[in-house]
């Protein structure tokens, strides 16, 4: 697991004309500060494994301090990365313009050589999926007002990259292992290395598909038809997570409980939507107020991405400004229709592992099997993921 997600995928060397001109483009990027690598050596004692504090397929993160004084998270992107050196631009492009207390600020970058490293503020308490989803242990205590806090905060963050910025932001990867937590467990959205900017006049972009198995919504999954609404989506699938405290997938649960939503939406069906708050909270919640959140979720996850709330409305119905109508939640898009979609197809080229937490980087118009297997139907390369503990409850 690591402290930013690291998402920089791809295995081929770069050539030396893509250096230069990652290097020319750096230099073109307003608010981009350079560090040189000097400095980032020192800062973390000469990249001292005792400083590394996250590791992923793509590089490392190091905790270091700078010459200013300031605790920074040091995202170090492997040489051999030729698609993670383009997310490497990507995620500079789109933060370094931006700020906002529900976003990571990056402080600045290297592009030195050979050398890609980002430089984020450092933040104390890691990811939600370490902390609260994660199989190891830790001693953060999730209280109900803790859990209503990181949701308002996300959901203002993404309204913020939805609303606020022109051309606005689609995050693309919007999952537990994105969102950072600092020392008052304040959310942060981080791994910008997915986005795409999208300018007003445009409905959507047709793209490849990119970004995690569980939260991926189901238009943007099989038709690579990417808008706002797939965040949407991926924060109803975040929402119902912190809520009840487990990934959306767990195949060590009993097969009617093993996937989030379906069992949320069969809850709500029969009225019983609270079974799903988190058993860890006991009798120290506001039930009402939980209700409100997992049904915010379904609003969220609704198959049709026209019936989805805009992220503006998602805040306020999270904060009680707005009240959730009932009778506007219909059933949502769930991993199931994908895997119907088997009968219809039957392509082989290329296949991946469905799951919570699994990375994926695919071509449009694909289908599932019933063992969870995408099948996609161009060839774009073998898939890989990162793989992310469930937790037992």
């Amino acid at each position: 697991m690591t402290c930013f997600g690291l998402c920089l995928r791809g295995n081929a060397s770069p050539p030396h004309n893509h250096v230069v001109e990652i290097d020319e483009e750096i230099s073109t990027i307003e608010n981009a500060r350079v560090y040189n690598y000097k400095e980032l050596r020192d800062a973390t004692e000469d990249f001292c494994p005792m400083n590394k504090i996250g590791k992923g397929g793509f590089g490392f993160v190091y905790k270091g301090r700078l010459k200013d004084g300031k605790m920074a998270a040091i995202k170090v992107l492997s040489i051999e990365s030729r698609q993670g050196a383009r997310e490497f631009l990507t995620e500079i492009k789109v933060i370094s313009s931006i700020e906002h207390e529900n976003l990571v600020k990056l402080y600045g970058c290297c592009a030195e050589g050979d050398h890609r490293i980002l430089v984020y503020n450092y933040l104390e308490n890691n990811s939600l999926s370490q902390t609260l989803l994660g199989g190891a242990h830790s001693s953060l205590q999730f209280s109900w007002k803790t859990r209503t806090k990181i949701c308002i905060g996300v959901a203002r963050g993404l309204a913020f990259l939805h609303e606020e910025v022109q051309p606005y932001i689609v995050h693309r990867d919007i999952k537990a292992s994105n969102i950072l937590l600092d020392r008052d467990l304040t959310p942060k959205i981080s791994d910008f290395g997915l986005a795409k900017l999208i300018p007003a006049d445009l409905t959507h972009v047709s793209t490849r598909v990119a970004g995690t198995l569980g939260y991926l919504a189901p238009e943007y999954a099989i038709r690579g038809q990417l808008t706002r609404k797939a965040d949407i989506y991926s924060f109803g699938i975040l929402l119902l997570e912190i809520v009840s405290g487990r990934c959306n997938m767990n195949k060590r649960l009993p097969i009617e409980e093993q996937y989030l939503l379906e069992r949320a939406w069969r809850l709500f069906k029969k009225g019983e939507l609270i079974q799903l708050v988190d058993g860890l909270l006991g009798d120290d919640f506001n039930v009402d107020e939980a209700c409100r959140f997992l049904k915010v979720s379904l609003l969220c996850t609704q198959v049709l991405p026209k019936s989805r709330p805009s992220m503006s409305t998602v805040v306020k119905l999270l904060t009680g400004e707005m009240e959730v109508d009932d009778e506007e939640i219909t059933e949502p898009g769930m991993l199931s229709d994908l895997v119907s979609l088997r009968n219809k197809k039957n392509t082989s080229s290329g296949s991946l592992s469905a799951g919570s937490g699994k990375q994926v980087d695919s071509s449009p118009s694909a289908s599932m099997t019933t063992h969870g297997t995408m099948n996609t139907t161009m060839t774009h390369g073998t898939m890989t993921f990162t793989t992310i503990d469930d937790r037992d409850s």
